[in-house]
């Protein structure tokens, strides 16, 4: 018995729909202009760098200039797994689902782009 999952109608259904080809593209565009930013403007450095500022409390959190990598990191990590999940449910004929989850991604995305701008400006 084969899984709906693994048949190659729903594989090419899933990708023929515009929604998921435009949600994943600016979705994984956004993660790359995040890594891309991250690397022009966080150099390597001998101190720890501010990682985390907070209006209440000022800085709360310092480390070395490899720990802003993980922002990214954790938004490609994120991508991966809604992008899995929206393939479960779309599958499963729950579209809508499938189209939530990866608009998502891309709003975690865009979030993580904002603190890494934060970052980049606290330091720099």
């Amino acid at each position: 018995m084969t899984h709906a999952f693994l048949k190659p109608d729903f594989i090419g259904g899933y990708f023929r729909s515009h929604i998921v080809d435009w949600l994943s593209t600016l979705s994984l565009a956004a993660n790359l202009i995040n890594w891309v930013i991250l690397k022009i403007w966080i150099k390597p450095v001998n101190f720890p760098i501010i990682l985390h500022y907070n209006v209440y409390f000022g800085v709360d959190m310092i480390g070395g200039y490899r720990q802003v990598y993980l922002l990214p990191l954790i938004g490609l990590i994120i991508f991966v797994i809604n992008s899995a999940l929206s393939m479960y449910f779309y599958v499963r004929k729950e579209r809508i689902a499938s189209y939530i989850l990866l608009m998502a991604a891309l709003m975690i995305q865009l979030s993580l782009m904002v603190a890494s701008l934060s970052v980049i400006l606290i330091n720099y």
